[in-house]
């Protein structure tokens, strides 16, 4: 396993992604497209980046953010798929729906992960007003699709790596 320490003493694993050869699903919600879009053109732009060949990945729509969790089951459970990527962006309006909602849809993507051994990265803004998804869709704060599509790679990389059989002597 590639670790380095960080200046605590802790082990970090490598936050250099590696795509190449690796197959990943993006569902994108298209409640709040001109948002959603920017996430998921940063999750494919990462992928590249990373090495990946834009035909190994698998690209799908959802309605809004409480369905990715549907989708997103339905990719996790695919065999030639090492991670899932969903992407949404939650408003908050006049009552307290926004929160009922991203929780759920986050704790449902976690036990998807979990389920399916395989990572299922929340890339779901969850905001006050739309400004701030804008900044966190290719705006001041950085493109959280293309964070979530690098922690998928990570993920995957560093489960492929702890799931193989250790040698006589080894430590993962």
């Amino acid at each position: 396993m590639r670790d380095r320490t960080d200046r605590g003493g802790a082990a970090a694993t490598s936050l250099s992604p590696k795509a190449r050869g690796r197959r990943v699903a993006i569902v994108t919600s298209r409640y709040h497209d001109a948002i959603t879009s920017k996430l998921e053109e940063g999750a494919i732009e990462a992928f590249r980046e990373a090495g990946g060949e834009e035909g190994d990945l698998v690209r799908c729509s959802s309605p809004g953010a409480f369905e990715l969790v549907a989708i997103a089951s339905a990719l996790a459970a695919r065999s030639d798929l090492d991670g899932v990527v969903a992407l949404g962006c939650i408003v908050a309006g006049e009552t307290r729906h926004d929160r009922y909602l991203a929780a759920a849809v986050a704790q449902s993507l976690a036990d998807l992960s979990a389920r399916h051994m395989k990572p299922v990265a929340f890339g779901v803004l969850t905001v006050n007003e739309l400004k701030q998804a804008r900044d966190r869709a290719g705006g001041k704060v950085g493109n959280k699709g293309r964070e979530a599509m690098d922690a998928v790679i990570l993920a995957a990389e560093t489960i492929a790596e702890v799931a193989r059989p250790a040698t006589t002597g080894a430590r993962p």
